[in-house]
């Protein structure tokens, strides 16, 4: 009982009002601890109703008396029960109801935090932002084209050439296109922004002589060719964005940078080769010149319909895949449209070329530690900002 261990207050009246207090409820009975507002309700509620209700001697002096103890149950009622009102406005007629319901007591809520802390990794062109990763206080109910906003700001760079995309330590899991909710961005795999190369003039590809197709069963398990491409005549170029892996199964991990390549639709495998070694320059132990029509490694279509879409090194035209046309046409809204690739590297040839290399390294921004910190402080609120939540207006 609180006022039992006041030492400001005598142990006298303290124990007549308890005695008082579990005379009339038998819940605060004993000397246990009790709810203070619970008991504060009860304690209006009774001078409301002692105030309201007058004694037979008051009724025996006249209406005088009971009209006093009315006015002091009035003003009990002023004191202690306010009211609140309710605005209804028709949004057609915008006709307003307003009612008044008295209270003793308002459940406030609680503002909760409006953003969380998504950090994400800039794969940009030039050299001072090539792969540094930055914390951003994302909003909660916002969408993937917030998020493209936001990192082309940080990037400084045009938000339609933004692509975002999930990789994971096993490669490329999906690209984020705007429409879609950015709650569940990085949660399976962390965020990745590219930026693609400029877009140069078409060049002429030189002619090769056809290579003869082997007989028999294929290597790889894609049965497409060129010849079956949607496109009769391929032409222009096609944005790529690659990941290097090696091993099988459980084993398989990703090694090096991610790579975002603008290639020739009519290239040719060696081409495409080369192309993606001189990417890899940087991390590779020498020159290495693939010599014929031999394949360093395996090219995979990443999160297709299909998983196991291959592209073949005895194809002319490997990007003229059907499998690429119609990953194509699945490229959601936000960001130029793009394909995802897969290199599979044999583990031996992995090491032999590249030694022990692991992934790409990253540099942190400052904002990552300053958004860690500041999501990571228990959120505070004031008594005004709970208020305000409690009147804010809402649509019924």
């Amino acid at each position: 009982w609180v006022l039992s261990t006041n030492p400001l207050i005598s142990a006298r009246p303290a124990r007549v009002l308890q005695n008082i207090v579990s005379k009339h409820s038998s819940q605060f009975r004993g000397n246990a601890q009790h709810d203070a507002l619970e008991f504060l309700l009860w304690l209006l509620d009774r001078m409301h109703e002692d105030l309201g209700a007058a004694s037979p001697a008051q009724q025996s002096r006249g209406p005088a008396q009971v009209g006093w103890a009315l006015g002091g149950r009035a003003r009990c009622a002023d004191a202690a029960h306010p009211s609140a009102r309710s605005s209804l406005t028709c949004p057609h007629c915008l006709k307003q109801s307003n009612t008044f319901d008295p209270f003793l007591c308002i459940s406030l809520p609680i503002p909760l935090r409006q953003t969380r802390a998504l950090n994400v990794t800039l794969v940009l062109q030039c050299e001072r932002w090539r792969f540094v990763r930055v914390g951003l206080a994302v909003p909660l109910l916002g969408t993937v084209a917030d998020l493209r906003e936001m990192v082309a700001r940080e990037g400084r760079v045009p938000a339609e050439q933004v692509i975002l995309a999930e990789v994971s330590p096993r490669g490329l899991l999906r690209s984020l296109s705007d429409p879609e909710a950015l709650r569940a961005a990085g949660e399976a795999a962390p965020v990745y922004a590219f930026q693609p190369p400029p877009a140069r003039c078409p060049r002429s590809l030189p002619t090769s002589p056809a290579v003869p197709r082997p007989e028999g069963p294929r290597l790889l398990p894609s049965a497409a060719r060129s010849s079956d491409c949607l496109h009769r005549a391929p032409g222009g170029r096609i944005l790529l964005l690659l990941c290097n892996t090696a091993g099988t199964g459980p084993q398989l991990a990703r090694f090096g940078p991610p790579l975002v390549l603008r290639e020739e639709r009519g290239v040719s495998w060696e081409q495409l080769q080369l192309n993606i070694l001189a990417q890899l320059r940087g991390v590779l132990r020498g020159e290495v010149r693939p010599q014929g029509t031999g394949a360093l490694f395996r090219i995979r279509l990443a999160g297709g319909p299909a998983p196991c879409t291959y592209l073949s090194p005895q194809d002319p035209r490997p990007l003229c895949h059907p499998a690429i046309d119609r990953a194509l046409q699945l490229c959601g809204a936000g960001g130029p449209p793009h394909v995802r690739l897969t290199v599979e590297w044999d583990t031996s040839t992995k090491e032999r070329l590249f030694g022990s290399i692991q992934e790409e390294v990253v540099q942190d921004a400052e904002s990552v530690r300053q958004q860690q910190q500041a999501h990571g402080q228990q959120h505070s609120c004031t008594l005004d900002e709970c208020f305000q939540l409690y009147t804010k207006e809402e649509q019924v």
